[in-house]
This record gives structure tokens, C-alpha cells and sequence, in this order.
């Protein structure tokens, strides 16, 4: 199943992604997408918990057509993203990874290690993971295992 690109983008970081963030959200911005930014707004120390958890909630309650959380490592915010329900983050450092992503876990939240890759990298994964459909098939039945509560 494609992605519906018709509803808004959902993008969060803390500290360490925050230029990051501002570069994806202006290059999806001047490709015509509505971008939700959840902050943060500077490169002041902040926790990344109290930005992941806003994209996710968009996620979760479809408010938003997928999210872009990105932090140094981009441990933390999937960490805290995959605490909601139907959230499915896929830390990605690839383009191969972002699609598989998307095509194998039906991954509905990519984040991204601004510590680890390229701004290139990461719009080029941002690109990738918008446009690659999810299998189904085989993988949706290995997908409907992930929420077993």
C-alpha cells in the first residue's frame, strides 16, 4: 500500500537533528508537502522523548501521513516512538534500509542518525521511504504480530 501523500508530514528532533530537520522540512516543503514541525526550534540541549512523542501520537491517531524523527543516533526517539500503538519507526542509515522499511515492516516512521549520515543520505532515505509501498503478502501477516496486546 502507497503512502497517502495528501495528508501532512510529521517531523521532530531534539538537539542533535535539529539542522537536519529544518533542511528536510524546507526540501519537502518545496516539493508542496504540508510539514508539521514538532520542534525542537534550536540547537539548545533538549530531551528527545519530548519530541518523538508528539510525531508518534500524529502517526498513531492519522493525523499524519508517516513521521521523520531524527536525533544522533536515532536509538532514542524509535525507542520512544514504538512505545504507541500502530507506530511502526524504522531507524534507517541507507536508502536500501528505508525501503525495506517501508516494503518488508510497513514502517510508518523513519528516523534518522544525523550523527551517522549525510544530509544527502537523508533526504535521498526521506525520498525513498515516501514513495516505496508496502509488500504486504508475506509481511503482512509477520506485521500483525508486532501489536500482540
Amino acid at each position: 500500500m502507497q503512502l497517502d501523500i495528501s495528508k501532512p508530514i510529521s517531523i521532530g528532533s531534539d538537539h542533535a537533528g535539529y539542522e537536519y530537520k529544518q533542511l528536510i522540512a524546507d526540501f519537502l516543503r518545496s516539493e508542496g508537502f504540508v510539514v508539521r514541525d514538532n520542534g525542537t526550534h534550536s540547537k539548545d540541549s533538549v530531551d528527545y522523548p519530548d519530541f518523538a512523542h508528539p510525531v508518534a501520537t500524529q502517526v498513531e491517531n492519522s493525523e499524519t501521513v508517516y513521521g521523520i524523527l531524527i536525533c544522533g543516533s536515532a536509538n532514542g526517539v524509535a525507542i520512544t516512538a514504538n512505545k504507541h500503538p500502530g507506530v511502526r519507526a524504522a531507524i534507517c542509515w541507507t536508502e536500501e534500509l528505508a525501503a525495506l522499511a517501508r516494503a518488508h515492516n510497513d514502517a510508518n516512521i523513519i528516523c534518522i542518525p544525523a550523527r551517522f549520515v549525510s544530509i544527502e543520505t537523508a533526504i535521498e532515505m526521506v525520498k525513498t521511504f515516501q514513495k516505496t509501498a508496502f509488500e504486504g503478502g508475506r509481511h503482512a501477516s509477520r506485521v500483525s504480530k508486532i501489536s500482540n496486546c
